[in-house]
């Protein structure tokens, strides 16, 4: 039969999965083909500490003789292959009792159920420590996005304050300084009637001490201070760019509102769940105890 996937990489991928392999030799067909100890031989060496082996229809196999010289054999053909020659190799003899037939070959499948539920037991418990630090893990992890993204919010603040602080004066003070040249061919009165008193007495003084400072500089360094003041302005409305596009990027409301309900789902539901199956864990296994 041709199958539409590779048969010994799926089977040896549940192995991988699986808690437990057993692998059970038919004394009758002795299950010794090449392809089942290849596959075999493949699983113990990715997973040789799950690999159980039996000798299954132990009571087919004929007498206590007949079952040693099997066992033998196939106790033989397999430390032919290095990777199933272990020490301390065990093949317990297995078999479904029929009361019809007895047979007084040792039955050794109460080892089995014995060895199943303990691996079960194993897996539960392992399952919820694990499904606890998953939980601590998502809840840290939502907690350190939350504390992210606030120091993420007071950063943006920060540089759009910058942003505007650079902006505004670099508007504002080429604004003024043409605008203090433009005041200054105006009388007081004219600068009253335009404007009112109370405007043109402030327009009135901040022209005037841009008009003083540049009483100041003198008339071969004026169009060298023109020069570097429209530098220095251009400089501000690059800074205040600058400071706009350094912004981090943040969680949406929706997000947030997400990421608190999540939160919330574990802390409540999942870990409230958790702590309730641990609890019937640990009193169906004092009842098993004590029966």
């Amino acid at each position: 039969m041709v199958y539409p996937f590779d048969v010994n990489s799926a089977i040896t991928w549940l192995g991988e999965q699986a808690d437990l392999v057993f692998v059970f030799f038919d004394p009758m067909g002795q299950a010794l083909c090449k392809r089942t100890l290849n596959i075999v031989e493949k699983l113990s060496e990715k997973c040789g500490d799950k690999l159980l082996f039996y000798l299954s229809k132990a009571d087919a196999a004929g007498n206590e003789t007949d079952r040693q010289r099997v066992m033998m054999q196939i106790v033989q053909e397999l430390c032919r292959r290095p990777g199933l020659n272990k020490c301390g190799f065990e093949m317990p003899t297995i078999y479904i009792p029929n009361p019809q037939r007895p047979s007084r070959c040792v039955n050794q499948i109460d080892g089995v159920c014995q060895t199943i539920e303990k691996t079960i037991n194993q897996a539960v418990q392992k399952t919820l420590d694990q499904l606890e630090k998953d939980c601590d893990l998502i809840c840290s992890t939502i907690s350190s996005r939350q504390e992210q993204d606030r120091a993420d919010e007071a950063h943006n603040r920060s540089v759009r304050l910058h942003s505007l602080v650079c902006g505004a004066l670099g508007i504002v003070l080429p604004v003024l300084f043409v605008l203090s040249f433009i005041v200054n061919t105006f009388s007081k009165d004219q600068l009253d009637q335009l404007l009112g008193e109370g405007p043109a007495r402030t327009l009135f003084v901040f022209t005037g001490i841009v008009m003083y400072l540049w009483d100041w500089i003198p008339e071969d360094g004026q169009v060298v201070f023109v020069i570097i003041f429209g530098a220095f302005c251009y400089l501000l409305l690059f800074l205040s760019k600058y400071f706009a596009g350094r912004g981090n990027k943040t969680m949406t409301k929706k997000e947030k509102r997400t990421m608190a309900e999540y939160s919330d789902y574990i802390q409540d539901i999942v870990k409230t769940k958790k702590g309730s199956l641990y609890e019937s864990y640990l009193q169906q296994c004092a009842a098993e105890y004590d029966f």
